[in-house]
C-alpha cells in the first residue's frame, strides 16, 4: 500500500465499490503486519457549517475552538480509504471498535489551516482475535496539536490449540471502576433518530447505526448509537478543561435507539473520571455503556 496524499479529505462515494468488497470475510487467517503507508490531507481547512453542526448535535459550545473530538471524526475518512485497500488485511464487517484515545496538546482554533496524517500501527493479539490501531497526527506547521488514537478489534476463531494453551483472560487496561457514589450525574435521553442525524454529519453511514430494519441485518435488535457521538455527548459536558488533555475511552455496551442513560463523573488529582450508564432502576449503574478519563497535560 502506497504513501497518498490528498488535497481534501475523500469522499466516501469515491471508493465505495472497494469499501462494498472490503466488507466481505477474509477468512480466518491471522495477520502478520500492517501496511505501512500514511495518507496525507497537507491542507485541511475546517468546513464551519460542517462543525456548526457537530457542535449541535454533541453539545459543544461555539467558542472557536475545534473540540477534541473532532478531528477523530475527520479522519475516519482516510481510515476507510485504507481499510478498502486490498493490502488491508481485515474485512470491514468485523472491525470493532474498542477504543480510542485523543490528545489536545493545545487549542486548536477553527480558523487554522492543519495538515492531517493517518496511519496503522501496534499489531497485537486478542482474546477474541487481533486488534491494531489507526494513529491520526495533526500539525500546523511543524507543531503537533492533536493525535488520536482509534482502536479496532477482528474477531476471530481461535485455533484449538490456541484456545488449549489460553489461561487467563488479558486485562483492559481502558476499563474504569464503577460509579457508585458519583460526584456529578446528568440524565440523558438518546433519541431514535440520532444515528441518522450523525451519520449526516460525521459521514459515517455504517447500517447498525440508521435504522433497526437495517440494524437486525448485522444482529442488533435496534440501531444503536455511533460509539464517537456518546463519547462527544460525554465530553461536552466537561467546562473550562486546561489547554492540553487526553480524553481516553473504552466502549462497553452499545447504546440502542432510543435510550435513557445516565452520564456520571468523578474529580481524580489528574483530571476527571466518567462513564455513561443504561438507566436501570432495578440495578442501577450495571450496564455500561462507555468507561472514560480526561487527564490533564
Amino acid at each position: 500500500m502506497a504513501d497518498l496524499t490528498f488535497q481534501e479529505l475523500p469522499k466516501i462515494h469515491t471508493t465505495y465499490a472497494n469499501v462494498i468488497k472490503s466488507l466481505l470475510p477474509h477468512g480466518d487467517k491471522r495477520a502478520t503486519s500492517l501496511p505501512n503507508s500514511v495518507y496525507a490531507v497537507e491542507k485541511l481547512a475546517i468546513d464551519q457549517g460542517n462543525l456548526q453542526e457537530y457542535r449541535k448535535i454533541c453539545g459543544f459550545i461555539d467558542d472557536g475552538r475545534v473540540p477534541a473530538t473532532y478531528y477523530a471524526v475527520l479522519s475516519q475518512t482516510l481510515q476507510m480509504n485504507m481499510m478498502a485497500k486490498e493490502e488491508f488485511p481485515f474485512a470491514m464487517l468485523g472491525l470493532v471498535h474498542v477504543e480510542n484515545s485523543v490528545t489536545q496538546y493545545r487549542p486548536v482554533f477553527d480558523t487554522e489551516t492543519v495538515a492531517m496524517t493517518v496511519r496503522l500501527d501496534n499489531l497485537r493479539e486478542h482474546d477474541k482475535g487481533q486488534q491494531f490501531d489507526f494513529i491520526t497526527d495533526v500539525r500546523v506547521g511543524d507543531e503537533l496539536v492533536w493525535q488520536g488514537v482509534s482502536t479496532y478489534l477482528s474477531r476471530q476463531k481461535k485455533r484449538k490449540e490456541e484456545r488449549s494453551q489460553q489461561t487467563d483472560k488479558p486485562t483492559d487496561k481502558a476499563s474504569l471502576p464503577v460509579f457508585l457514589d458519583a460526584s456529578f450525574s446528568q440524565p440523558m435521553t438518546v433519541s431514535e433518530d440520532i444515528g441518522r442525524r450523525y451519520a449526516f454529519i460525521s459521514g459515517d453511514f455504517n447500517l447498525i447505526h440508521l435504522h433497526a430494519l437495517s440494524a437486525r441485518a448485522f444482529g442488533f435488535p435496534k440501531a444503536i448509537a455511533h460509539g464517537m457521538w456518546s463519547k462527544a455527548r460525554s465530553l461536552a459536558h466537561f467546562q473550562d478543561l486546561p489547554r492540553a488533555y487526553r480524553v481516553d475511552v473504552s466502549f462497553k455496551l452499545p447504546i440502542f435507539l432510543p435510550s435513557d442513560v445516565e452520564l456520571v463523573a468523578n474529580e481524580v488529582a489528574d483530571g476527571q473520571e466518567f462513564a455513561v450508564y443504561a438507566q436501570t432502576p432495578d440495578k442501577p449503574r450495571s450496564k455500561p455503556h462507555l468507561f472514560g478519563k480526561i487527564t490533564y497535560l
